[in-house]
This record gives structure tokens, C-alpha cells and sequence, in this order.
């Protein structure tokens, strides 16, 4: 089955994908990147879109974000919730990530001085500048800090001064016993610090025999007058390890208690991970924010594939949809058609997925399916031939595609033969112009190029070919029909001249040159085509044919609908009052405000002025910029005119039950 997943792969969606992927961070941006697909709401995507746009914006004004990586972060904080206490090089990753948070809330904080709305996601970031500044305090280079607290802080002075004495009163009985020693340093032998005693005066140290040399030779004793010293020293260390502990279950406990918010915090990082690396993306492929639409409109404009090296990149412009929803592009072998059809269909998985297009322009349509039959098919385990692939995958497709599918079938009717190839052909041009989807073939059928002539929603294309220099242009050209020149191709391959003869004599019948045939088929099919404008086809499309087969006897599969935004209606003008949104002046001090709730029974209009809200007469205020022109149809205005304290108390009441926290309802 050819359905869309397999469409991805046909068109190297998959591919744009692993590079979105690479261009995150954190693992979990890089999972999103490769499990994204086409939004099937036009809201969704319209702000997925904006997303991109936005991060694009901030790149380039304020450079690159410094995201964290988060591997480990989730984690920690699942052990501490559990009670696991963690070493303090977990607890000092911890600190680092909410570093690294504020470093983020302060860079989408430069983002709000140059008015990018994407910004405003900083607001939810939970800084936990306490949690913060307690571990820092605490964990230093991987260990707890003397500084954690004074007992610690003393634990340790003790211990220092201790181990200074011990040293200097085991390297006095070194000297003074030097003649008894096989070395003149101290040693320390399991974990405690020796005299390194020959073994015939072992008896002349008083003192425990902690370890012999290999040899025998050499006795390791510690002496009395420094174990009773030693044994104050492992008090000490037991008293430190109690300490650091102490210390460490408290932060625990500390960053437990800040579950949710760590939750946020990784949630958020990993989408605006995810939406730098789309910004990323566009500004690697030098892309532009394409339109989109529910119209059924395709139009690029100077569109290149993102895949092809740039210097043998020769850029496409393309339109379909409205009065033609199907298109023939017809031409030589190796002469682009492939490439033109996978970045007609690369680019709508890319643009309904919220991404830019490397392009000068476009206006994309949003489709529900890409359906693609491209390459040929063969599998030896299915025993599958070209043929039966092609056929196989276009009947899946057939009982998939409806009116807001996308369909792209390469080398129609080819593999079998030409006549019965031919037929083939039509049908499944029929099937697919019944539905009303768009669709773009490639053939070398002449009849197919007649049958696109016969009917007003199918348009011909061709890729053209420079038959001076015998080489293609890779340039598509809408409303012409090309031939295949496959002799032409064929001679600039090296067939000699005496083959290409013999084979246009076989292929026309006249015998002739290799230009006088061609003529021929152009002059064939030009008569063909020209035909009556009232005998062209104004049947209707069958996209809503009810039950469960579509026209033709094949089954019908059901498939997923777009979601188009439910539009508002047109805003009035001044006169007939303000509404949500407006930006307005308030005289006669000329102040700017945005208005928060339209006008009362008395006629005073709530306007938020410089964060505050006041209650202003109408008759005080000038309308500067309606709220249509100002922000998207589904914009949230809780960003503009709620607290960031009410907002996250939303958040929190939407995903669970919080009995102590209540929401003031701001207007």
C-alpha cells in the first residue's frame, strides 16, 4: 500500500525530517522532528506556521538559543520523587539545567524588545531562582560544598587540622626512628597512614601491623602514639557523611516539591527546542513562509528542491487548483518530470507541517492525503512486476483519495502494453478527475495528452528539451504538451546514426530522418486536440459520492477531513462600536490601549493601558488598528491581557485537580 507514509519516503519527506531532527538539541525535540506530520487544522497549522516564522525572526535578530540538552533531567527528578537520593554531580546537573533555563527566559526576553510574540513563552518558564541558588550553594565541582552549612564547614576544619597533626607527628617518629625504616616516606596502607618498618626492628615501633610488604621484608605499622588520632578522624568522616547527606535529602526534598514545575519547564524547552530547529531549517534552506490554504490552490513560485545541489538546481514554478485540478506534464526521459512531481508533493507535506519552502513564493493548499505511485515497485517477494506494482498501489490510492487529496502516479499506464497501458491510463485519469482531487501525471501516452485536452480541469504541462544541443532544460512549461524524444536522447547517448535511422522508420512507418517523424506526431496530436469548446467536459466531480464505493466499483476507504478555521465575521467599522482586541487611543491624553471587553449597556469600553485596566467612555476613544489586522483569527489574548500567575494557575487546574488554587477571572 502507497498511502502516506509511504509518501514520505517516495518524496524525501523522511529526509527533511532526520534534518530537522539533527538541528535539535534534546532528544525529545529530536523525536518530535521525526514523528512530525501534516496538521489536518487549519488553526494548528496556521500557528505551527507562526512558530517557524517567529523562531526564523529571533535567530536572526538575537543569534542562536542557548537550549539545554535535558538528558537527565526528567529523570533526577522522577528519583527524587520516589525518595532515591541522588550524588551531588546528579543534584549539580540539576542546577546546571535551571541555569541554563534562565539563560533561555533571558533570551526570549530580548525576543520581547524587538515585539516577537513567540517570546511571550518565556512568561511560563519557572526560573525557581531559590531552588537554583540553594544547590549552587550547596554542590560545587561534583561535591558538596563546605559552604552547605557550618556544621559541615567545622566537621571538615576539625578534620583537616587533625590529619595536619597526625602527618607531622608520623613524619617526627620517621626521623627520629630513621634507622629502623627500609624507606624514608610515609606510606598509607587501608586508609591508614604507616611507618614503613624493616622487619627485623619491627618490635622497636610500638604500635598494629596494618600490611607486610611482598617481599617481607618491609613491615607496615602504625604507631599508638597516632591510631587513637585516627580513630578521631573516622568519627569525624562519619560525621561528614551524615552531614552531606542531610544536606543532600534536603535538596531532594526541595526539588521534588518542584515536580510540576520542572515538568513545565521541560515541556516548554522541548517545543521551543523543536520550533528553533524548524527556524533553523528555514535559514539552512534560505526558505520562505509559504501561504496556505483551503481552497485547493498550489502555486510555487522559483520553488527548488532542498535536496538538489544548488548550482544544478534549476527552480520550478508551478500553479494548480481552482478551474484545473489536474495536470499531464509530458517530455523526455531524464528530462526532470520526477523531480518536478516529488517537489510538488515534498513541498505540501513540508508547508502542511508547518515548515518553510526553499522559494521565492507560494501559496500551499492543504491536503488530508499524498498519495504518490512513484519508482517501480518491484518486489521479488511479493513477485511483484512493474507493472503490478503500479497497479496495486494506484488501486490503494484510488480508494483513499478524496476531494482534499493530493495524488501524484509517475509514468502512468507504463509496463505493460502500449495500447492496453494506454487505456489503463484513462480510466485512472477518469477516477481521479470524479473525485475532484488534485493530481499530477506523467506519461508518454499521446491519447493521455488528448484526454487531458478534452476536459476544462485538466491542464498540460511539459519539461523542455534543447533539441539544438540535445539536452534538457529541466524547466517546466504549463499549458504545452512535450514529446518524449527518445530518439533524440538516444543519439546523444552514442546510438549511431545507422540504429536511430532504423528506429524512427519502425516507430513512424515513413522511413524518414529522425526530425520528419517527430513533426509528424506533434501535427497528430495538435489535430487531436483541437477540438469545439463545447465538447469539452463539464461533468461535475463525485468527491461526496455517498456509501461506501466509489464510482467504478472500487471500495471506499474512510479518511481523515481537514478542519478549516470557522471564520469570523467581518469586524465593524468605528461607528458601530469596538470589539476585543482593537488597539485605540484614549483622548484627550492620547494614550494607546488595546481593548479588553466591548462596550456596556452605558457605553464604557474596559481598556488595558500600560498593564493596567480601566473602564473608558467610547465617546474618549479613536480607533487606531482593528483586532483582525493586528492578530491571527485563533490568536489567545489570555497573553495580553491575563497575569502570568492567573495563566499558570490555568494550566495547572487544566491537567489536574489542585484543591486550594483558584482562578480570578480577569476581563
Amino acid at each position: 500500500m502507497n498511502g502516506t507514509f509511504e509518501a514520505y519516503k517516495t518524496v524525501a519527506f523522511d529526509i527533511i525530517r532526520e534534518q530537522l531532527a539533527d538541528l535539535a538539541n534534546s532528544a525529545e525535540a529530536r523525536e518530535m522532528a521525526r514523528g512530525l506530520v501534516p496538521c489536518m487544522e487549519e488553526g494548528e497549522l496556521r500557528r505551527s506556521m507562526r512558530d517557524t516564522t517567529q523562531a526564523r525572526q529571533m535567530l536572526e535578530l538575537a543569534g542562536t538559543p542557548p537550549m539545554p540538552a535535558m538528558e537527565h533531567t526528567a529523570e533526577f527528578v522522577a528519583r527524587s520523587v520516589r525518595g532515591e537520593l541522588l550524588t551531588p554531580e546528579e543534584m549539580e546537573e540539576i542546577g546546571m539545567f535551571l541555569a541554563a533555563v534562565r539563560r533561555v527566559r533571558l533570551y526570549l526576553d530580548k525576543g520581547m524588545s524587538y515585539g516577537i510574540p513567540l517570546s511571550c513563552y518565556g512568561e511560563n518558564l519557572r526560573l525557581m531562582t531559590e531552588l537554583k541558588e540553594e544547590i549552587e550553594g550547596a554542590i560545587r565541582h561534583g561535591r558538596v560544598d563546605d559552604r552547605a552549612s557550618n556544621t559541615l564547614r567545622d566537621i571538615r576544619r576539625d578534620l583537616q587540622l587533625l590529619e595536619e597533626k597526625i602527618k607531622d607527628k608520623a613524619e617526627a617518629l620517621l626521623k627520629s626512628q630513621k634507622k629502623f625504616m627500609a624507606e624514608s616516606f610515609l606510606v598509607t596502607r587501608n586508609g591508614r597512614l604507616c611507618l614503613p618498618v624493616k622487619k627485623e626492628y619491627k618490635s622497636k615501633i610500638p604500635g598494629s601491623t596494618i600490611e607486610r610488604s611482598s617481599s617481607g621484608s618491609t613491615v607496615f605499622i602504625e604507631p599508638e602514639t597516632i591510631a587513637r588520632m585516627q580513630d578521631e578522624i573516622e568519627g569525624l568522616r562519619i560525621e561528614e557523611d551524615c552531614e552531606e547527606r542531610r544536606i543532600l535529602y534536603t535538596l531532594m526534598d526541595r526539588i521534588a516539591m518542584e515536580e510540576d514545575g520542572f515538568k513545565e519547564n521541560l515541556a516548554l524547552l522541548a517545543k521551543l527546542d523543536f520550533v528553533f530547529a524548524k527556524g533553523k531549517l528555514s535559514a539552512q534552506m534560505d526558505a520562505r513562509e509559504p501561504a496556505v490554504n483551503t481552497q485547493g490552490i498550489i502555486c510555487l513560485k522559483e520553488a527548488r528542491h532542498p535536496l538538489l545541489p544548488g548550482d544544478s538546481n534549476v527552480p520550478l514554478d508551478f500553479k494548480l487548483g481552482g478551474e484545473t485540478r489536474g495536470m499531464v506534464i509530458t517530455g523526455p526521459n531524464t528530462g526532470g518530470k520526477t523531480v518536478a512531481i516529488k517537489t510538488v508533493g515534498l513541498f505540501v507535506l513540508m508547508a502542511c507541517s508547518g515548515l518553510h519552502l526553499p522559494c521565492r513564493e507560494a501559496d500551499i493548499a492543504m491536503r488530508n492525503l499524498v498519495l504518490c505511485d512513484i519508482g517501480d515497485g518491484q518486489d521479488i517477494l511479493d513477485n511483484l512486476s512493474t507493472f503490478s506494482a503500479h497497479i496495486t498501489n494506484v488501486l490503494e490510492i484510488l480508494k483513499r483519495a478524496t476531494g482534499e487529496s493530493l495524488v501524484i502516479l509517475d509514468e502512468l499506464g507504463s509496463g505493460t502494453d502500449p495500447a492496453e497501458g494506454m487505456g489503463i491510463a484513462i480510466a485512472i485519469l477518469e477516477q481521479l478527475r470524479l473525485r475532484g482531487c488534485l493530481y499530477l501525471v506523467t506519461t508518454h501516452y499521446p491519447e493521455v495528452k488528448t484526454y487531458a485536452g478534452r476536459h476544462a480541469e485538466l491542464i498540460s504541462a511539459r519539461m523542455a528539451f534543447d533539441r539544438e544541443n540535445l539536452r534538457p532544460l529541466y524547466r517546466l512549461e504549463m499549458g504545452k504538451t512535450g514529446d518524449s524524444c527518445a530518439l533524440y536522447i538516444a543519439k546523444r547517448l552514442g546510438m549511431p546514426e545507422d540504429m536511430i535511422r532504423t528506429a524512427a522508420s519502425e516507430a513512424y512507418g515513413d522511413g524518414g530522418e529522425l526530425k520528419k517523424p517527430l513533426e509528424k506526431t506533434r501535427e497528430k496530436t495538435a489535430h487531436k486536440t483541437r477540438e469545439k469548446p463545447q465538447e469539452r467536459s463539464q461533468e461535475k466531480p463525485l468527491e461526496k459520492s455517498p456509501g461506501r464505493q466509489w464510482p467504478g466499483g472500487l471500495e471506499r476507504i474512510l479518511v481523515p477531513c481537514i478542519v478549516p478555521i470557522k471564520r469570523k465575521p467581518a469586524a465593524a467599522g468605528p461607528e458601530e462600536g469596538y470589539t476585543r482586541g482593537d488597539s485605540v487611543e484614549v483622548l484627550p491624553k492620547g494614550e494607546i490601549g488595546i481593548v479588553v471587553r466591548p462596550a456596556d449597556q452605558t457605553g464604557n469600553v474596559l481598556v488595558q493601558i500600560k498593564r493596567e485596566k480601566r473602564l473608558v467612555n467610547q465617546k474618549r476613544l479613536k480607533l487606531k488598528v482593528r483586532a483582525s489586522e493586528l492578530y491571527p483569527e485563533d490568536y489567545d489574548f489570555s497573553i495580553v491581557f491575563d497575569s502570568v500567575e492567573n495563566r499558570k494557575a490555568r494550566h495547572q487546574m487544566e491537567r489536574k485537580y489542585v484543591g486550594n488554587m483558584e482562578v480570578r477571572a480577569e476581563e
